[in-house]
């Protein structure tokens, strides 16, 4: 899909992110190596930049594990991290501005992925350990748009009958 967009080390780059930024926040991408990923679980632990605590592992889904194997499997031997080049802000935004996107911004793809979560369902617990929030109401304030009970509730009415 972007792959037309920009050159493959940018592909690579954008598409790793993309699926690295729904469980991490920018700066922990620079401290993701190759041995983080376990393929066999399909799950990925890190070390926080921030706080240089281990993080719990975390589930990926087999389709992007599949392309993940994929992007790993064509990096040189000798490389121990996921990307060669320093994930800064200067290279989202030309990621970003090649793909068509100027106006998204790295921590949109957390808030969506929990809304996601939420709009399918996914309770506010499970979010927050995904996204290994403080507590609850950060994960509802900040990246969920609906309370996914407040909108089964709404859809549990019969509007339909009535239009």
């Amino acid at each position: 899909m972007f792959s037309e967009v920009f050159p493959e080390r940018l592909h690579n780059l954008f598409l790793g992110s993309w699926w690295c930024g729904w469980l991490l926040k920018r700066g922990d991408i620079d401290t993701l190596k190759i041995s983080d990923i376990d393929f066999e679980k399909n799950c990925i632990a890190t070390t926080s930049r921030k706080t240089k605590k281990g993080m719990a592992s975390r589930p990926v889904s087999a389709e992007v594990m599949s392309e993940l194997s994929k992007y790993v499997c064509s990096l040189d031997a000798s490389q121990e991290k996921m990307f060669r080049t320093k994930f800064n802000h200067r290279i989202w935004r030309k990621v970003c501005k090649k793909a068509g996107l100027s106006d998204l911004k790295f921590h949109d793809l957390r808030k969506t992925f929990c809304s996601l979560l939420a709009q399918n369902g996914v309770s506010t617990a499970v979010t927050q350990r995904l996204l290994e929030h403080s507590s609850p109401n950060l994960t509802n304030k900040v990246y969920t748009n609906v309370d996914p009970v407040l909108r089964h509730a709404v859809e549990q009415i019969p509007v339909g009958k009535w239009l």
